[in-house]
């Protein structure tokens, strides 16, 4: 096929990069990159126009060892900081919806157990969880508190050795097919958020998948419906006393996206950068005009202003010194950055730019939920805003 080669990566490393990484963390780079190049690429475009789960990609995570992050232990990944980040790069220059699937189930719903969990509770759920025989999900957006998620209106009350759970949830992946669901919600006797797992199937439980998606199209959000759900005790997350701590699991995140979003960026700019070379028009190479040289120089630019964000947040995390909005300020930088590498190379592809087949599509339309999630450009912009000023601009 013409452009067969389209989206496989080019090892675009323009500032020599790769220099600074262990022969550990590139072990997992390397791994995942076959991954994507030779059984994810194929195959994905078919399942995100079809709004399918590819599920035989799914199962081929844990194969990979890269489940369970940075969690040490109960058979989890047990990655370093940077290598976790570089895998979910490579997973999102493969599929948006494959690598959100896991930093919802390892990254979300996983590391809430490794935080707030008992030992116990730890020991209960993430062997499973590692191997992906149980799948995880992370419910704290609400239908009417999205950015405002710390005044969630689910509640949590006490009746003897259980807790009954009642409310709403929205925009929760993998909430229709995860075993194990963290819930967020209010105890109704202090007014604190608490977290709870949900063991699924639950009496009064109900997830219905979110449709009409244009974006992470190959993971399945849900609106979730709470209806007296009892929890036993034991459930509670023993460490989850406040939103506090729902926000401390939120901050190991925040990061992570901003390596999703290089990995979408990459994947446009390499996929552009050879159709440029391979595709001629007026009896020459698109790469021969001079606007079209100067429009990939400009998304190099921005692609390697997003490398070096990443390595850096990497290395503040390895050194326990990545702050909330030191993360907030990359994410927010690097999800604005890919939209305009992404429009770009859907632009210098022409028509064909709106082909699944020419990759870049798929990369187009998922980086618009990357940059809305785990916190919109808006409000990480405010919150780096209170953060050199003083003055907060919301309550």
């Amino acid at each position: 096929m013409e452009y067969a080669h389209l989206g496989e990566a080019l090892g675009t490393d323009f500032f020599s990069v790769r220099e600074q990484f262990t022969e550990e963390q590139w072990s997992h780079f390397a791994t995942v990159r076959k991954f994507v190049d030779v059984e994810v690429l194929p195959e994905v475009g078919g399942y995100w126009e079809r709004a399918e789960v590819p599920w035989d990609l799914v199962r081929r995570l844990p194969e990979l060892g890269i489940v369970g992050e940075t969690i040490t232990g109960y058979g989890a990944a047990a990655m370093s900081p940077l290598a976790c980040g570089l895998v979910h790069m490579e997973l999102h220059r493969g599929d948006g919806s494959l690598g959100t699937f896991l930093g919802v189930h390892a990254g979300l719903a996983m590391q809430s157990i490794a935080m707030c969990g008992s030992e116990e509770q730890k020991q209960r759920w993430l062997p499973a969880m590692s191997t992906m025989d149980k799948l995880g999900a992370f419910a704290l957006t609400e239908p009417d508190h999205g950015s405002d998620s710390v005044a969630l209106e689910t509640t949590a009350r006490r009746d003897g050795d259980h807790w009954v759970l009642d409310g709403t949830k929205r925009w929760i992946g993998n909430g229709a097919v995860a075993d194990v669901v963290v819930v967020w919600a209010r105890d109704t006797s202090d007014g604190e958020v608490k977290g709870f797992v949900v063991e699924t199937p639950a009496e009064g439980y109900e997830a219905t998948v979110i449709t009409g998606k244009v974006s992470l199209r190959a993971i399945h959000q849900a609106d979730i419906t709470l209806t007296g759900v009892r929890v036993p005790e034991e459930n509670r997350l023993a460490e989850a006393h406040t939103f506090a701590d729902c926000a401390r699991v939120l901050a190991t995140t925040r990061g992570i996206c901003a390596w999703m979003a290089l990995g979408h960026a990459t994947a446009g700019y390499d996929a552009a950068l050879r159709y440029a070379t391979e595709r001629s028009q007026f009896g020459k190479p698109l790469a021969k005009f001079q606007i079209v040289q100067e429009r990939l120089v400009h998304m190099l630019a921005d692609l390697t202003g997003m490398q070096l964000y990443c390595m850096q947040i990497g290395r503040l995390a390895e050194a326990g010194r990545l702050s909330p909005t030191v993360a907030g300020l990359a994410k927010m930088n690097n999800t604005r950055a890919a939209r305009r590498i992404l429009s770009t190379a859907r632009d210098l592809l022409g028509g064909n730019g709106i082909l699944l087949d020419h990759q870049v599509a798929r990369h187009w339309a998922d980086i618009e939920a990357i940059h809305t999630f785990e916190g919109t450009e808006t409000m990480q912009t405010l919150i780096v805003g209170k953060d050199i000023t003083g003055l907060g601009a919301f309550s």
